[in-house]
């Protein structure tokens, strides 16, 4: 018998990829593309678990989700970080290089 690969398992790892490298843009597309790389491997993962025998490429998948918690547990950190940021030094200063430094230093009590 033929084995075949799971169908989103290229696009799961792809995603899951995505959902780390884009957890530096402020942590929205990280977040994003791994929820979406989550909800195609959990698709793949009932299609596999009905006939383990026919599928190839289960550790592709397993890899690409793996990488989307990853993405998607670094994105909501950065996502908070910059929330807590422009709380504190406001949305100005995230503009402005050196009034950053001032309010840093106020912050910091230099």
């Amino acid at each position: 018998m033929d084995q075949q690969k799971l169908p989103n398992a290229t696009a799961v790892l792809i995603l899951g990829i995505v959902s780390i490298v884009g957890c530096c843009c402020y942590g929205l597309p990280g977040l994003i593309s791994g929820i979406i790389a989550l909800v195609l491997a959990k698709k793949d993962g009932q299609l596999y678990k009905q006939n383990p025998t026919m599928y190839s490429n289960y550790s592709q998948l397993n890899a690409g989700k793996i990488m989307a918690i990853i993405g998607i547990s670094l994105s909501v950190l950065y996502f908070i970080y910059v929330i807590v940021l422009l709380s504190t030094v406001g949305w100005e200063a995230m503009k402005d290089p050196q009034l950053m430094q001032e309010k840093m230093r106020d912050l910091l009590g230099q």
